[in-house]
């Protein structure tokens, strides 16, 4: 936030101290083995000289280049506070937001690391590159994509996990829904029906995710769970049943591009292709990507047997990466975005590569 100074008589607006040696620029670029055009922030120390780089991959969810969720922007302070300390970052639209081009919903994880490799690729090129030193950070599902991305491309030398999926599609699904449903105000009753029907139904899109008969077999699943949740509502007295699945909606979902692939997202497969450095952190009170992620960077990478993986598990941090109270989702629209500690986490890291 800038501060107000006066200085004889005069009032003077200031940028805090470490965005104050930052050059920034808009940029468009085209995908070179798509169609869509980006629209981006590259952001890099004001003075001279050849800068590692990083690429910035946001998590699910249509966002901006600053990657605002509840009003807080998570990568640009990122962004301002690597580039005051030495590192060239690009941070982009989502496809079909602010100057990018494309349609958010007929995308995968997939396309969004190929998005990410379009950048690298870019970046490349960049009069203030290094591009032999370009990495890539996501956030939440952000943390496949990049996977991905590196699986697949020498030209990413490392990687940054902010709360990045490390775990198979229906696994994530599994235990995210679980988390929620256990903080949810629900009594034990709709607990259960909750859980019960999310399993059932996320078993069936996982079983036919590559078949036309999804939606059908969705609906089927629905109806036996219905018929038999009904008779149970019945026995246990309950008069007024409130509790709903939202079929629909959740059809309408399962059934589109990215929840068919990401439901068959093979998190092992993907990370056994990794071989570079990676940095992933996790917040402790985080509801939609659970800290248990932290392993599966260690498990599966083939950096991890070379030594070249570091976890940190921080304490009362929420999937915003925010410094949280009650660290329920109502809060985080009152809370700060990423803390000092965590660029300064962050930064230690990348200058130690």
């Amino acid at each position: 936030m800038r501060r107000l100074v006066v200085l004889l008589g005069l009032v003077m607006m200031i940028s805090p101290i470490w965005a104050q040696d930052v050059a920034r620029e808009d940029v468009l670029f085209d995908a070179q083995l798509d169609t869509i055009t980006f629209g981006a922030t590259i952001t890099s120390p004001e003075r001279e000289g050849k800068f590692p780089a990083l690429v910035l991959v946001t998590g699910t969810g249509p966002q901006n280049r600053d990657c605002e969720m509840a009003g807080k922007p998570l990568f640009r302070p990122i962004a301002e506070y690597l580039s005051a300390r030495g590192y060239v970052v690009l941070r982009m639209d989502d496809r079909g937001v602010g100057q990018t081009t494309g349609d958010y919903s007929m995308a995968t994880t997939s396309d969004f690391a190929h998005d990410a490799l379009e950048a690298v690729n870019y970046l490349k090129k960049h009069p203030k590159v290094d591009n032999k030193r370009i990495g890539l950070l996501g956030h939440s599902e952000g943390g496949a994509a990049i996977a991905i991305a590196a699986s697949q491309s020498a030209d990413v030398a490392f990687l940054v996990s902010l709360a990045g999926l490390a775990t198979d599609g229906l696994k994530s699904l599994f235990v995210q829904n679980e988390n929620l449903v256990a903080n949810s105000p629900m009594s034990d009753v709709d607990k259960k029906r909750s859980n019960e029907i999310n399993r059932l139904m996320f078993a069936v899109a996982y079983q036919y995710a590559d078949s036309d008969s999804l939606e059908n077999r969705l609906e089927e699943t629905y109806a036996y769970w219905k018929e038999k949740d009904s008779i149970y509502a019945t026995s246990v007295g309950m008069e007024h049943d409130r509790f709903r699945f939202p079929i629909w909606y959740y059809v309408q979902q399962a059934t589109g591009p990215w929840y068919r692939y990401f439901v068959r997202y093979n998190a092992e497969k993907v990370l056994s292709q990794v071989d570079v450095p990676v940095l992933a952190i996790n917040g402790d009170k985080d509801p939609f990507v659970d800290p248990v992620n932290l392993a599966y960077w260690k498990k599966y990478t083939r950096s991890a047997n070379k030594g070249m993986v570091t976890t940190r598990l921080l304490p009362n941090v929420n999937h915003l990466m925010q410094a949280c109270e009650t660290c329920n989702t109502k809060e985080y629209a009152d809370l700060s975005t990423i803390p000092n500690s965590t660029l300064q986490l962050i930064l230690d890291w990348l200058d130690r590569l």
